[in-house]
């Protein structure tokens, strides 16, 4: 019976630990970061691609629990977040802290050793600023969003500099993609989820005023600017004219939908420009992979 007890135990602490990485956003981070890294490949091999995959969701794991250790008293305010390991106290902020730093630790080890210090560090300034800058600054005001989207654009600039070691533009339009698609894809999703953030005083979309025509023309508008930069992989030579096609295509099927939603105002079009948005980004990474020249 004390096996069984230890057992069922141990068992809940290792699903606690999982949670805590947020496993399903931790994972879309690794997908982004390989693209970048096959993007600059010459050759692709792919154990190191595998070590640069663990590293990238070890990076993310532990910015994602210093969010957590940072927000714990504010999870428990919000209904989708009271469930967490932290506030409801399957873990302690120590077992987290430790868990974390180990993530961290074998993150920056395995892009040292294996890659270059550059992707190591522009990793490490990407967990600095998710866990340090961007989370305390969610109660601002939504400055907290364009800072949060440098971390959240850096995983393709990350890939390609695990693979070449080397800056440049090719790297910096990676970046530039994905940086300005944050902005309507985080700002559904605020609008979405903005009566439960209140609870914790979160003000994350544009407008003072919160769900209106304002933050809908915000929106609309960074999304516009991912239009011409789909094309810039084109002219730079990663890419050819398939993946520009398709990255224009389905950028304007984005951009429909921000004006479906200057038209209803309401949930269901911010949650049906979430899903776009959760859909555009990787199609468009793809393409752009499967078009690489």
């Amino acid at each position: 019976m004390d096996e069984l007890v230890i057992s069922r135990s141990m068992g809940g602490k290792i699903k606690a630990f999982y949670e805590l990485t947020k496993f399903r956003l931790s994972a879309t981070v690794v997908f982004s970061s390989a693209i970048g890294f096959m993007l600059g490949a010459s050759v692709i091999n792919y154990g190191s691609l595998a070590l640069f995959a663990l590293a990238a969701f070890l990076t993310t794991a532990a910015a994602n629990i210093v969010n957590q250790i940072c927000e714990i008293n504010l999870d428990k305010l919000m209904t989708r977040t009271e469930a967490r390991p932290l506030p409801s106290g399957r873990l302690t902020v120590n077992e987290a802290a430790i868990f974390g730093a180990i993530c961290l630790a074998i993150a920056m080890f395995l892009l040292l050793y294996f890659f270059n210090i550059k992707a190591a560090a522009i990793s490490f300034l990407s967990f600095v600023l998710y866990g340090f800058v961007y989370t305390p600054l969610k109660r601002k005001g939504p400055i907290a969003v364009a800072v949060g989207a440098l971390p959240g654009a850096f995983p393709p600039m990350i890939g390609w500099l695990a693979a070449t070691n080397q800056f440049g533009l090719e790297p910096g339009i990676l970046f530039g993609i994905q940086f300005f698609w944050q902005f309507p894809h985080f700002w559904a999703i605020a609008w979405v989820l903005d009566d439960d953030y209140k609870k914790a005083g979160f003000k994350l979309l544009p407008s003072t005023g919160g769900r209106n025509i304002n933050s809908a023309i915000q929106i609309m508008i960074y999304t516009v600017v991912l239009l011409p930069l789909c094309w810039v992989p084109m002219y730079l030579g990663m890419t050819g004219i398939n993946s520009a096609m398709i990255a224009m295509l389905f950028g304007v099927l984005f951009l429909i939908q921000t004006f479906h939603l200057m038209r209803k105002m309401d949930n269901k079009a911010a949650l049906q420009l979430m899903f776009g948005s959760f859909i555009y980004l990787p199609v468009v990474q793809i393409a752009f992979l499967l078009d690489k020249i």
